[in-house]
């Protein structure tokens, strides 16, 4: 990275010259999700992180995801992709397959080799996601469920005492733990139990985490995933004292509009869009001022960017397509509405970027795509390390290209 380009993305924000330093700090963080399910359909596979070279441009990689189950343990939904599955030696990362009988196979022990090839890289086990929130809130509720959770957590993922096989099978896999409770307070998936109590209880049980890690190891890193939006914030966090026991914490940069709207808009706009007639304007920046605003350090900000785009059919409102009626999702190759960004670089149409809104999207006359190229994530890293923020989240490491574009552009501002 050169002063100049950071100089230029700079004005383009809005930042003054002078308020750039000759050198900025170092030591940013580069988070990206990997998924355990695309060793399926999707193919992609940890030998995939190393060849692509997204593995030696990133910090953290947190595997999605771990579930909690009714009775407030930790569980593995897919225990086959997990340690069952024996890995041939064309998808291993050291270009050796599992051998029959072995202690530990299938993604994590992949991510043990992908680790001693990239010492630098901390791997952590993502709990919750949309899917897998549905009983925090039981398994949170008391002093003794929380306490029984964190205690689950530790010894399954962390000691790596995983069902069916030796004790310790999987130690040393995991670095940490992150939390993806989506959400506390206030609605996720059809299903999840919500309750007024899951703010303070969300709290509590982040204390009781970060206090079993800590008996643990001293290294044992404790992060988690918020929301963009500042209701669920205020119905869900108790943002300062939260932020105390987390080492970081990656926010919501993406899903700000999508197909469950009737209109188009932006997926993770970097800045409020002038044009937007929605009666609240989400925007990346709007999240980072409404943690700042109740007490979040801007070092423990690490912003989620999407490595996928939010897609709409039957838009043919004339124009650039933006804020215009659809009909509804776009199809997409693995949902309706959403598109790989690997993929989404091949479809036909017209790109329209907007510089002072950080954002861009494609219109055929017909579908409407929101998503980051290169050059946003330019624009978006340049804002973290010019704001002091933390550092850049990829929602999700598969989506990328085969060369990581969105990972590399990253790397060349987020050193």
């Amino acid at each position: 990275m050169t002063k100049k380009i950071l100089l230029t993305l700079a004005l383009l924000l809005g930042f003054t010259a002078v308020s750039v330093p000759a050198e900025a700090r170092t030591g940013f963080k580069r988070v990206a999700y990997f998924i355990q399910w695309g060793v399926y359909g999707r193919d992609y596979h940890v030998k995939d992180v190393d060849v692509t070279g997204a593995a030696a441009k990133l910090t953290h990689l947190n595997y999605a995801f771990g579930f909690v189950d009714a009775t407030g343990s930790c569980y593995s939904s897919d225990p086959w992709a997990d340690w069952q599955r024996p890995v041939p030696a064309e998808q291993s990362v050291d270009g050796v397959a599992d051998a029959p009988g072995q202690a530990l196979n299938g993604n994590l022990n992949q991510l043990r080799k992908l680790k001693a090839k990239h010492p630098g890289l901390k791997t952590l086990i993502s709990l919750g996601g949309w899917t897998g929130s549905q009983h925090f809130s039981d398994a949170v509720l008391t002093a003794e469920s929380r306490a029984a959770l964190a205690r689950s957590c530790i010894d399954m993922w962390l000691r790596g005492n995983l069902p069916g096989l030796e004790p310790g099978a999987g130690a040393g896999v995991f670095d940490g733990i992150d939390l993806d409770w989506e959400w506390p307070g206030s609605a996720g998936a059809e299903g999840n139990v919500i309750r007024p109590e899951d703010k303070r209880n969300f709290s509590l049980f982040v204390a009781e985490l970060r206090a079993q890690l800590r008996a643990y190891s001293s290294r044992s890193l404790l992060t988690a995933f918020l929301p963009a939006a500042a209701a669920k914030i205020d119905s869900g966090y108790e943002v300062r004292q939260v932020f105390k026991h987390l080492d970081f914490a990656t926010l919501q940069g993406y899903d700000l509009h999508g197909t469950w709207e009737p209109q188009t808009g932006h997926n993770g706009n970097l800045l409020n869009d002038r044009r937007d007639p929605n009666p609240v304007r989400y925007s990346v920046d709007q999240t980072v001022r409404d943690y700042l605003s109740r007490g979040a350090p801007a070092r423990k900000l690490v912003i989620g960017v999407p490595a996928y785009g939010q897609g709409w059919t039957g838009v043919t409102g004339g124009g650039d397509g933006l804020y215009k009626p659809a009909t509804g999702p776009a199809p997409g190759k693995w949902a309706p509405g959403s598109e790989d960004y690997k993929d989404l670089v091949a479809k036909p149409g017209k790109r329209y970027r907007d510089l002072r809104t950080g954002a861009m999207w494609l219109y055929d006359g017909n579908e409407f795509w929101s998503y980051d190229d290169p050059a946003m994530m330019l624009q978006k890293a340049a804002y973290i390390r010019l704001k002091g923020l933390g550092g850049s989240m990829l929602w999700s490491i598969d989506q990328d290209d085969t060369r990581a574009s969105l990972t590399s552009a990253l790397y060349t501002i987020l050193r």
